[in-house]
């Protein structure tokens, strides 16, 4: 345990030197684009304009066999067939052998200052579900929370408004969506659930495969970038989860969300930072878990707390950054019904490394992550990760 408390201790005081610019794409959040954005906003002489992103990892927990991954791969495509009207689509093999689409969606421009989106589209909660291109964030995985709360990628289909109002710097996006599918028949008279306490939420993402429909979902993010260097975001999610419409009635076929984010983003020169905070509060908590058998938690609730340094001269292109994250998060933040509260899904972990943008859109890092959870018997791993990912 010594040398990890020493290696923990070197990554993130040990190299502090003179002040340098960031990277206004990847690093400072006024002009931090994702994917979708690049391609909306990019003045490019072609219609047809076509990219990329991808990840390969390599995962080794203490005492166990190492995995190597292609996590993911996404090719981008959009066209633009006016001035004011353009179809964004990405498309993504997931370890080699899943393909999705993971977004698809119509942009049309009614004014300098609001869009209409329709088709398939991130849900705008956080920071990570919408800027999770490799080189946008620092660690070769992303924060866990993002995994088991969020849900990271959440997309669904929907219809909506998007835009910024740049005189009061505040940007806005509102959109209906359909939801999580919580249940469906399970051919004995009975319901199987797709919601549960480990994962929260996860297993109900539709991600636009036949997805099912009773009642809508109202989605809205407002960021605020009126103070130098600095990014203000503000999530909300409401609605109900959706199932087949022969079992939408049975007690306990769907549950109520109510989700709140808050996050932060911050450059100063070389420094970099960022925060983020989920709380989701789910009604008949305890109807699902009767009528299903699973253990949903009635509140998921997560936070983590993020800072980088650049080690690298400002005359460089280059940019190497020594990153700490700290994060707590818990899908069983409370329960409902005598649901016995679960303490291994109350989990904290720290990480710390490197991130080496070797060029513009190529990024090389390693971490090393402590991992532990609430429970006596945790038996929960640290781990150490390195990574490559491109995005152009």
């Amino acid at each position: 345990m010594k040398h990890k408390i020493v290696f923990l201790v070197l990554l993130t005081f040990g190299f502090v030197t003179a002040q340098t610019k960031t990277d206004s794409i990847t690093l400072v959040p006024q002009t931090q684009i994702n994917a979708a954005q690049r391609l909306l906003s990019g003045n490019y002489a072609s219609a047809v304009t076509v990219g990329a992103y991808a990840e390969m990892l390599y995962n080794q927990p203490e005492g166990d066999n190492g995995e190597l991954d292609i996590q993911r791969m996404v090719l981008l495509f959009g066209y633009r067939f006016n001035d004011k009207t353009q179809f964004v689509t990405e498309v993504e093999l997931e370890h080699v052998n899943e393909v999705y689409v993971e977004q698809a969606f119509v942009n049309y421009a009614i004014g300098s200052n609001v869009s209409l989106r329709g088709g398939l589209m991130l849900v705008p909660m956080g920071i990570i579900n919408e800027f999770h291109e490799p080189t946008t964030f620092n660690g070769t995985e992303r924060p866990g929370m993002d995994n088991a709360i969020v849900p990271t990628t959440w997309r669904e289909i929907g219809v909506g408004v998007a835009g910024r109002f740049n005189d009061i710097s505040l940007g806005y996006q509102a959109y209906v969506f359909n939801g999580f599918k919580s249940t469906e028949a399970n051919g004995e008279g009975g319901l199987s659930g797709f919601l549960g306490g480990s994962s929260g939420l996860r297993g109900g993402r539709q991600k636009a495969i036949q997805s099912t429909i009773d009642s809508p979902t109202l989605s809205t993010k407002f960021d605020y970038y009126g103070i130098p260097g600095l990014r203000l975001g503000l999530s909300t999610y409401f609605g109900k989860t959706q199932a087949e419409d022969d079992i939408e009635n049975i007690d306990g076929a769907n549950i109520g969300i109510a989700m709140l984010g808050l996050d932060a983003r911050y450059a100063y020169n070389r420094f970099t930072a960022r925060g983020q905070f989920i709380n989701a509060a789910l009604s008949d908590t305890e109807a699902y878990n009767s009528a299903t058998g699973r253990d949903l938690g009635s509140a998921l609730r997560g936070f983590y707390v993020e800072g980088a340094y650049n080690l690298l001269s400002m005359d460089r292109e280059q940019k190497l950054f020594v990153f700490t994250r700290y994060e707590k998060y818990d899908t069983h933040a409370s329960t409902d019904g005598g649901l016995t509260r679960n303490e291994a899904y109350d989990r904290t972990d720290v990480t710390t490394g490197l991130t080496y943008h070797i060029a513009p859109g190529v990024v090389v890092k390693g971490d090393y992550q402590f991992r532990s959870n609430a429970a006596e018997d945790s038996d929960v791993k640290d781990r150490l990760n390195f990574g490559i990912g491109v995005w152009f």
